[in-house]
């Protein structure tokens, strides 16, 4: 079968994946694990995170713009890795991009309530998301019959994305608003914004043992996995390539310390 490598002048078709920020990097290590051979290209809006803190509409030009980016560059599928993107633009998205993909990240709040032994769960998100009509009927759908606490965590994402795990700002939004949680009477804990999971043993450690965390990442994956269709002409090897909208040293740092992969990382090269 004809091959070419990827650092070819021409695009290579891979799969295409974005987050406000390095939330993302949680999806795109269950993507690896779930497509070792597919080529990776994920976009970090590092210069606009985290959108839980921005307007709909604003979130949604965003999107749009990364997401003519990747396609430009040889994306056949999307993987919108960020909770609140998409709430906000999934649906805007396919309308305007028929014939591509697209898989979104939801808080899992179906496997939440099949695990909870009470029927109560509690979801951990942004504004953005728990306001969404996206979520509304999301939960109305999936929790009928149950009870879910929506606990909005304003400043957690940026903080995440700003500061050191161990930095005392960082963790005082982690006590609060898990112990907020803890407060509700549920038993299954949904991680509703996908840089949650890299403060997941923080929140465990507030909640207690008697609370289960769930976070959707490698379930996002497997759905990429059924969409996507390999290229017939490959590349010599995967690859993974990172940019990021503002500084990719900070990318760089957590992908060090998150990704488990080699990737190539560099600024953006769109104009935004």
């Amino acid at each position: 079968m004809p091959s070419r490598s990827a650092s070819a002048t021409h695009p290579v078709a891979g799969i295409g994946v974005f987050e406000s920020g390095v939330g993302g990097l949680s999806v795109l290590q269950a993507l690896r694990r779930a497509q070792p051979q597919a080529c990776l290209h994920y976009v970090a809006d590092s210069a606009f995170a985290p959108y839980g803190e921005r307007h709909d509409e604003e979130i949604r030009d965003r999107s749009r713009r990364i997401v003519e980016h990747l396609l430009a560059q040889g994306a056949r599928l999307i993987v919108v890795a960020c909770n609140t993107a998409t709430a906000a633009a999934i649906d805007t998205l396919r309308r305007e991009h028929p014939d591509t993909p697209f898989v979104g990240v939801e808080p899992g709040v179906r496997p939440a309530i099949a695990l909870s032994r009470r029927k109560r769960i509690a979801v951990m998100a942004t504004e953005a998301t728990l306001r969404s009509e996206r979520f509304r009927v999301l939960v109305q759908r999936e929790a009928a019959g149950g009870f879910a606490h929506l606990q909005p965590c304003p400043g957690l994402a940026a903080a995440i994305e700003r500061d050191d795990a161990d930095s005392p700002g960082l963790q005082a939004l982690v006590t609060r608003y898990a112990e907020a949680v803890r407060a509700a009477d549920v038993d299954v804990v949904a991680l509703g914004c996908t840089h949650y999971p890299f403060v997941r043993d923080d929140i465990a450690r507030v909640l207690g043992d008697e609370f289960m965390l769930l976070d959707t990442a490698d379930a996002v994956a497997s759905q990429a996995a059924r969409l996507w269709r390999a290229p017939a002409t490959e590349v010599d090897a995967a690859w993974c390539r990172l940019e990021a909208t503002g500084d990719p040293q900070q990318l760089r740092r957590f992908a060090a310390r998150w990704l488990g992969m080699a990737a190539a990382i560099a600024p953006a090269a769109l104009v935004l």
